[in-house]
């Protein structure tokens, strides 16, 4: 008579009851990765659907909600930067403020009989002279008034990091003398004069540029004297340092 197997008295279900504690802690340690990824790259509308999903699943709405409630968000770099980046153009922006106030106060009566205008824009502040102020016609050598200008915006500039471009800009009437053969270098020769009156004032060498354009960059039509006028002019640029690399300001 053959022995009975005591594993025939077990019923067959029996053998296969390790796969339930086995699937129920794949599914924790499923849910647990999952919590961790989702942690490390927040999103706040896609962090709180997957909480209620996880909290239908494991005993209610809202349970995974109640995880986590007091963990920081993990802001990714690229925000960091960007958030950083955006404060130091802000605080730059400020810094050009105040510049633009002061020049402006400087130049008040010259701003208000509309010979000197200063405007800020993306690129810093411009101070933008008519060529009346400083030069005979068709010269570039600066007139004793206009030293007295220039030396008072010097003054202001002297002590600020800023790099400084000094543009020469002419009307498109032709000129032709045994100086300046054309526009070009007419434009070139009153930026120089301009950059070594700063230098002269105590600004920096390094920080200055000297532009000559010519009529290629007009403000006004060139049709009549007025908008022949307003387009004979120097600008004077101040540069806006970039947030990214800390650009226009002298090392």
């Amino acid at each position: 008579m053959a022995r009975k197997r005591y594993d025939d008295d077990v019923p067959s279900e029996h053998h296969e009851r390790w796969l339930i504690s086995y699937a129920d802690f794949i599914t924790l340690l499923f849910a647990f990765f999952v919590v961790m990824y989702a942690i490390s790259i927040v999103n706040e509308g896609k962090y709180q659907q997957l909480s209620e999903a996880l909290g239908d699943a494991f005993g209610g709405r809202g349970a995974a909600t109640q995880v986590n409630t007091n963990v920081e968000p993990v802001l990714p770099l690229s925000h960091i930067v960007n958030r950083k980046r955006n404060e130091a153009a802000r605080r730059e922006h400020e810094r050009m403020g105040v510049l633009a106030r002061d020049l402006t106060a400087t130049l008040l009566p010259l701003v208000k009989s509309g010979q000197v205008r200063v405007t800020q824009n993306a690129r810093g502040v411009s101070v933008e002279i008519n060529a009346s102020v400083l030069f005979d016609q068709g010269q570039a050598l600066l007139q004793p008034e206009a030293s007295e200008i220039l030396q008072a915006v010097g003054g202001l500039l002297r002590n600020d990091p800023h790099r400084i471009e000094v543009e020469g800009h002419t009307d498109d009437v032709p000129i032709a003398s045994t100086v300046y053969p054309s526009n070009w270098e007419l434009s070139a020769a009153r930026a120089s004069s301009v950059v070594r009156l700063f230098i002269d004032s105590g600004v920096a060498p390094a920080r200055l540029s000297a532009l000559g354009f010519a009529a290629t960059r007009p403000v006004a039509a060139n049709t009549d004297p007025v908008g022949q006028a307003r387009n004979r002019r120097v600008a004077v640029m101040i540069l806006a340092a970039l947030p990214e690399t800390g650009g226009n300001i002298l090392p």
